[in-house]
């Protein structure tokens, strides 16, 4: 027997709703057929307390600090999965068999070349425009090279994600190239994902680049540790997108954008601000960390605690090791990372950080290694843009293959008059 919720109104009246529990023990009411039946609308500003869908990609227990994709543990995949494995496991729902794993590298190894039409896009675009900005309208242009293509809806659809997780590496580095005025490099279909990436974004025709393993081994790890995160603004902004059946490209065009702001993909970009603003100021770590604690001094260390994740950040834990064997590995002279360090010890020895549990997060910790491999600060975002692209593409898929799915339309409170006369505009004051 269904569980039930009642629900007693102002009017008197009470109404039950179905409980819907999840695998996981999660519980929902179901407010679907409430306007239906009584007229009134649930009201959640920013649907905080608002599930929107059914999904059986990502689970997370931020009050535990667990983060599941398809039921694996993230610590296991970032142990034993590479990338490409995890993105078969997200947006197939299985892990894939060895040739199954070996066909979907080599689909996506034959994708990675853009036409030569998209490339003379980035001519048009100034030399200091943003790479985001780049990513979206280059992924959205991808429409129109890629139209009234023959196959069943869902072979179209699959056929797009591959292109869209072997071009988007190119589409970036090649973004960061326009920005420092470098002559663009070609994918080269003998190096893997992560090689290549880092190979077109900082290799030249007039040398050899050396690519460095570590290197390769953490950014696969970061890319694995950002792939879902369940329904964040990106993610709900793709599936709705999706909703009224617009093509991948548009999908993830739009969850590139959502990506964007300050609030969701750019808090790695922000920690690095932060740096540079104790680095100027010069009054050491420990002023920012007293700073810190003051509720009236208006200052927020950036990098520490999670919205999610009350206890502690799964993401965190698994990459702060990594973090540290490279900037070791790579002995990069640069003070932002020695007061990271610093802000780091301090704030984990401090009782103050440690009762409330804000410990550094992954946005902390990737930020620092992106700083000390070179990628520049405004490209941070496009750093979690490729490690987010399957989550939105299993996102997108799920959607689609939901036989109940139907277009987002949230309701609304309207608060303006309630009617209003026109007025011609030579009586207006």
């Amino acid at each position: 027997m269904t569980d039930t919720a009642e629900l007693k109104l102002d009017n008197g009246e009470t109404y039950e709703l179905p409980v819907i529990t999840g695998s996981a023990g999660e519980k929902a009411v179901d407010v679907t057929s409430l306007r239906g039946s009584s007229k009134y609308i649930t009201l959640d500003p920013g649907y905080g307390n608002t599930g929107s869908c059914l999904s059986a990609i990502t689970f997370i227990d931020g009050e535990k600090g667990v983060l599941r994709y398809r039921g694996i543990p993230i610590e296991t995949l970032a142990e034993k999965a590479s990338f490409l494995e995890t993105s078969y496991l997200l947006i197939n729902g299985r892990l894939p068999n060895k040739t199954e794993l070996e066909n979907f590298q080599s689909e996506i190894t034959i994708h990675t070349m853009l036409y030569e039409d998209v490339k003379s896009f980035y001519d048009g675009f100034p030399r200091d425009a943003h790479p985001m900005a780049i990513l979206a309208s280059v992924v959205c242009s991808l429409s129109a090279f890629y139209q009234d293509e023959e196959g069943s809806p869902e072979e179209v659809s699959y056929l797009n994600s591959i292109r869209l997780m072997a071009k988007l590496p190119t589409i970036a580095a090649w973004a960061y190239k326009k920005s420092v005025g470098h002559p663009f490099v070609y994918p080269n279909n003998s190096l893997s994902y992560c090689e290549n990436f880092l190979y077109m974004m900082f290799g030249l025709p007039v040398e050899e680049y050396e690519i460095d393993p570590l290197l390769v081994e953490v950014l696969d790890t970061l890319l694995i540790l950002h792939a879902d995160h369940e329904q964040n603004c990106s993610t709900s902004t793709v599936r709705i997108v999706r909703s009224s059946m617009a093509n991948m490209f548009a999908c993830i065009a739009s969850g590139i954008c959502a990506l964007w702001g300050s609030r969701h993909g750019g808090a790695n970009q922000r920690v690095i601000e932060m740096l540079q603003r104790i680095r100027e100021d010069g009054g050491g770590t420990k002023k920012f960390i007293e700073m810190a604690k003051d509720r009236e001094s208006g200052f927020r260390l950036m990098g520490f605690g999670h919205r999610v994740y009350k206890n502690f950040d799964p993401r965190a834990l698994i990459i702060k090791d990594k973090c540290a064997e490279l900037l070791n590995k790579l002995k990069v002279s640069d003070p932002l990372l020695d007061i990271a360090r610093e802000l780091q010890e301090a704030a984990l020895a401090d009782d103050y950080f440690a009762e409330r549990k804000l410990y550094p997060n992954v946005d902390f910790y990737s930020g620092i290694i992106y700083r000390a491999m070179g990628i520049p600060v405004n490209a941070f975002t496009v750093m979690f843009a490729l490690g987010r692209l399957p989550g939105w593409i299993a996102h997108a898929k799920e959607y689609t293959e939901d036989p109940k799915n139907r277009i987002g339309r949230p309701r609304q409170i309207y608060t303006g008059p309630e009617q209003a006369e026109y007025v011609p505009i030579e009586d207006r004051g």
